[in-house]
């Protein structure tokens, strides 16, 4: 039987580049990634959660490339870019996904310290990875830019101000990149997690996350890092090519709901 529709939702194929890929939202972006036919670039600076990953990977038959590298660090995104073309091919997709977050009043000795190394991993990265790749991805017009935001992008929380206003950075670069990359055809979009089961909340007692999502959210839970990652995966499939710009809520129902 035909096909009747003419865009494509494969990225059988496609060279996609994750950072942060050693454990939540990354690993699981990678996997589903692998599981539709991709090769993968993974970065991270944990090189045995790295490594396993990859294991894992290639035990499932996905053609992987994994870089050991701190993305703080100014020529790291450069050489991650450059060493997974080598070893894949050119880069179709970049999923801008590691981060870290710093509990830290605003009045604290080291909030400056905090504050310098959030920026850096959270929104100064992702700008050096783009740079790095855009060659790529803007060779046949239907590249594809993923950055990971958070909820925390569209409000508040105390006592963490610097990851706060990285992640209100992330959605500020999402917009601006699609306006300037628009004619080229790259299509740049973001992703707001709220509440998620990944590193960065294991040390939130379970009870105290369950009270959370059952007062919070509309479905009185927390997110899998893999209901994430499928979202991530939709805007980089070429069928999304009409969408640039957007910025994805997947938070359970957190940032509709009043009571």
């Amino acid at each position: 039987m035909p096909r009747l529709s003419k865009l494509s939702r494969s990225v059988a194929d496609r060279v996609v580049l994750v950072t942060g890929a050693a454990s939540g939202m990354g690993r699981a972006t990678a996997y589903v990634l692998a599981d539709e036919g991709a090769l993968v670039g993974i970065v991270d600076r944990d090189p045995e959660g790295l490594e396993k990953v990859a294991a894992e990977l290639r035990g499932a038959g996905t053609r992987v490339h994994a870089v050991v590298a701190d993305v703080s660090e100014r020529e790291a995104p450069a050489a991650a870019a450059a060493e997974i073309r080598e070893a894949l091919g050119p880069i179709d997709a970049l999923v801008n996904n590691a981060g870290v977050s710093i509990h830290i009043p605003f009045t604290d000795d080291g909030f400056e310290d905090a504050w310098a190394t959030t920026l850096a991993v959270n929104l100064t990265a992702h700008t050096r990875f783009v740079r790095a790749a855009l060659p790529d991805l803007q060779r046949n017009g239907d590249g594809r830019i993923v950055n990971i935001a958070s909820t925390e992008g569209l409000g508040a929380t105390a006592g963490i101000a610097p990851y706060t206003s990285s992640k209100h950075g992330v959605i500020g670069l999402t917009r601006s990149l699609a306006v300037e990359l628009g004619k080229s055809g790259v299509t740049v979009n973001c992703i707001c997690p709220g509440p998620i089961d990944t590193g960065m909340t294991a040390r939130i007692p379970d009870g105290d996350k369950a009270v959370f999502a059952r007062r919070r959210t509309a479905l009185r839970r927390y997110g899998d890092p893999e209901e994430v990652a499928h979202a991530t995966v939709s805007l980089l499939l070429p069928a999304a090519s009409y969408i640039t710009g957007a910025t994805l809520v997947v938070d359970g129902g957190l940032t509709i709901r009043n009571g």
